[in-house]
């Protein structure tokens, strides 16, 4: 297999397997045949590989420049990354709410933590890598590739909100302290961090 046919093929398998969490009765006999904890380390597996494929895929694709790549654009990257790397590691396994399959027991809407500076931090990470390596990689495969992956994280937070406000008969308690925008409710005086820092997280995402 080679050319634009892996590409695809490799595209569609990652966004299948990106529906199982948006069907909640797939999702359920999932959870009910391999636990909660069996289900997220299987899926997170699935995820992390379907797009390891992707990626290679798309650098086997045929190149077919869009535009030229220049250096500051790899610097916003090497700034970009590292920033969303962090939001990802802040917010793996915080309790959360709002976002699909996370789970209120432990949050604090007083206290919410990562999820005062944005009710959606793992997508919001994932659109920010995802944008940073579109502007990076101007060949029409990773335009592809980096466009589509923006457009699905922008689409999965409002989904999310979507679905949290139908679904959450106490949102406006909940989310009392807290933003859809990174750092709104921050600017606004809504949320102000409180309580020592995560100093293990913040140790490992940096």
């Amino acid at each position: 297999m080679s050319g634009w046919a892996e590409f695809i093929i490799a595209f569609a398998a990652f966004m299948a397997a990106h529906v199982i969490p948006m069907q909640p009765r797939l999702k359920s006999g999932l959870i009910a045949a391999l636990g909660r904890g069996g289900y997220i380390a299987a899926f997170s597996a699935l995820s992390l590989g379907l797009l390891w494929w992707l990626l290679m895929a798309s650098g086997r694709a045929p190149y077919v420049e869009i535009w030229p790549q220049a250096e500051w654009q790899r610097w916003l990257a090497n700034l970009a990354v590292p920033a969303a790397v962090l939001l990802t590691t802040l917010a793996i396994g915080a309790p959360n709410p709002f976002s699909f399959g996370g789970k209120a027991q432990g949050f604090d809407p007083e206290r919410p933590g990562i999820i005062g500076l944005t009710r959606h931090p793992l997508m919001w990470a994932f659109a920010l890598w995802a944008g940073a390596h579109l502007l990076a990689n101007g060949d029409l495969a990773h335009v592809i590739l980096f466009g589509l992956l923006f457009l699905f994280a922008l689409t999965g937070i409002w989904a999310a909100e979507g679905r949290a406000r139908r679904n959450l008969p106490d949102f406006a308690r909940l989310a009392a302290h807290s933003s859809v925008w990174p750092g709104a409710a921050l600017l606004d005086g809504r949320w102000r961090p409180r309580g020592p820092l995560p100093w293990l997280r913040l140790g490992v995402g940096c």
